[in-house]
């Protein structure tokens, strides 16, 4: 199981890297209109946070302090700062997922987010998930910008 979802959040942190670079102007990855409330930039910021603290500090102890309100609000970041923090991000859920055993896997995760118990694994298929649809919503966005 570590392998696998290991491998499955190896190859979207990289489609992650690659929708980053794919803007053409780097600007855009801030930009919000109408509805759209969290732009690419953002979206990078929270799955990266997201990860970092959830896989990093919770499962694997690194010590990492999330500050979520900054993943939604910080702006203009450089696109290589970005970069970094995805890459960043995937040593962090490499090392850590594939050092958990079939036990961990199988123990109650040690947050009770939803006012229910679920076990480690369930969560960081959930966790997989979640970055798939921040995914999608990077992709969908950088089309739209180039559609203009």
């Amino acid at each position: 199981m570590t392998e696998s979802i290991s491998k499955l959040f190896i190859r979207d942190l990289d489609r992650l890297k690659g929708e980053i670079e794919k803007y053409g102007n780097e600007e855009d990855l801030w930009k919000i209109d109408g509805d759209i409330l969290n732009s690419a930039g953002n979206l990078c910021l929270h799955i990266c946070g997201n990860l970092q603290h959830f896989v990093g500090a919770v499962m694997g102890n690194t010590g990492y302090e999330r500050d979520r309100s900054y993943e939604f609000n910080a702006r203009n970041i450089p696109r290589e700062q970005l970069l970094e923090e995805v890459d960043k991000t995937k040593s962090v859920v490499i090392e850590v997922v594939e050092g958990l055993s079939e036990e961990q896997l199988a123990t109650t995760f040690p947050i009770n987010i939803w006012n229910y118990e679920m076990t480690t694994e369930y969560f960081l298929i959930h966790l997989y998930g979640h970055v798939s649809w921040h995914l999608g919503h990077i992709n969908y966005h950088r089309r739209l910008l180039a559609a203009d």
